[in-house]
């Protein structure tokens, strides 16, 4: 058994410095939380009746952090979740201008350009058509950026790569409204705006829209919640979060991107050589242990290390760990099932001696893409690259049993 020190959750990230898909995160002392108090013998007396919505116990209690943000992020506690999916309320926040109130009867979304006819969709003409459910993971492009720029031991895995959700999505494919509109010889583009003060616009290359671009309403079995994008958003599985367009309220085809701000100014990457990599849609192959992590204390003996591993490019072939700071790996198993452009958990069972390890995983997708180590990454991308940081992530297990990360 681990004696793991309970956190507060509202003390582990304070405040944030707003950056283009993502926050670097201000380091706080960790405090211990109070704990709730449940009667000695719960079988004695009745207890509560039902609620019209159900509650975490008093005894857990996973938060989002840091709050109150209205211009960038908030991070998902990825330490505290088992599985795959995301709860809806934890999924992580990234926001350019707050969280706008939209009446869905009043909200329209409409197609145009280059199109045979213009068309305006209710929310309720949407939920008419023909739907999916699929699962997949969003991630911001900027996820890591803190652990990349500012690396420090205290990070857990909510400040590490917390900018991370997975669920089940459903909605109308973009491809069916596409249809409808009618789509012209000439177009090769689509460009996606938000109903936010920020108007968010992004370019998509109209072969993703017709492909398996999602018009979402729902997110694991519910109604969008207001900071996912309610009443409907856009999904593009596998591509970077910034693109997944909130608030959903046009979509214009055309014969060019539209070079936005959200697609020149940000969310275009520069170089080592002086050049910037622009559009660069596709997320990279991925993977994080979030158990053992900070702030966890270990005791000898057996336990599981287990994370999560995930890439833009369809499935994840392989995760293997090392326990030795990567001079040797072993190739963990995978939770099934493994999905295309999902979250997909991975273990292995891991004896402690006691003495210090550095623990790592590495995931390789099916088209042979693997992790790169932080020094190949750096080699490849520069020291100033500012999205998809996708190299190997670390902890450090002392001889006291802290986990730190590295």
């Amino acid at each position: 058994m681990s004696d793991e020190r309970t956190v507060s959750r509202r003390s582990v990230i304070a405040g944030a410095a707003a950056a283009a898909g993502g926050a670097i995160l201000s380091q706080v002392p960790l405090v211990e939380a109070q704990q709730p108090v449940a009667p000695g013998n719960p079988s004695a007396a009745p207890g509560s009746g039902t609620t019209a919505q159900g509650a975490r116990s008093a005894f857990e209690s996973p938060a989002r952090a840091p709050t109150g943000v209205v211009t960038g992020s908030s991070f998902t506690p990825l330490q505290d979740l088992t599985g795959t999916i995301t709860p809806a309320d934890l999924v992580f926040e990234r926001h350019h201008s707050g969280i706008p109130a939209i009446d869905p009867a009043q909200h329209r979304l409409m197609v145009h350009g280059l199109t045979d006819r213009n068309v305006m969709f209710t929310m309720a003409e949407l939920k008419r058509l023909p739907s999916v459910s699929r699962v997949h993971f969003l991630e911001c492009s900027g996820n890591g950026r803190a652990a990349f720029r500012d690396p420090r031991p205290a990070m857990t895995p909510q400040q590490v790569d917390g900018l991370l959700g997975n669920g089940e999505w459903t909605g109308v494919l973009l491809a069916t409204l596409l249809r409808q509109a009618g789509v012209r010889a000439a177009a090769r583009w689509v460009i996606a705006e938000g109903a936010d003060s920020a108007k968010l616009s992004r370019s998509i290359p109209l072969a993703k829209a017709m492909d398996d671009a999602i018009v979402a309403y729902a997110f694991n079995g519910e109604a969008l919640r207001p900071a996912n994008g309610y009443p409907v958003r856009l999904l593009l599985p596998g591509y970077e979060g910034n693109m997944s367009v909130k608030w959903l309220r046009r979509i214009e085809v055309t014969d060019q991107p539209i070079m936005a701000r959200d697609e020149t100014s940000k969310y275009t990457d520069p170089l080592a050589n002086g050049t910037a990599r622009q559009f660069s849609f596709v997320m990279d192959v991925k993977s994080l242990i979030t158990r053992p992590s900070h702030p966890q204390r270990l005791d000898r003996g057996w336990r599981e290390i287990a994370g999560l591993a995930w890439t833009g490019r369809g499935r994840i072939a392989r995760v293997d760990v090392s326990t030795d700071g990567g001079g040797s790996w072993t190739q963990a198993e995978l939770q099934e099932p493994v999905l295309s452009r999902a979250a997909t958990r991975f273990r292995l069972m891991w004896e402690w001696d006691g003495r210090e390890a550095v623990i790592m995983s590495r995931a390789t997708d099916e088209t042979g893409a693997s992790q790169p180590t932080r020094e190949a990454f750096i080699a490849a991308r520069g020291p100033a690259t500012d999205y998809h940081f996708n190299a190997i992530r670390a902890w450090r297990v002392g001889r006291d049993g802290t986990v730190s990360f590295v």
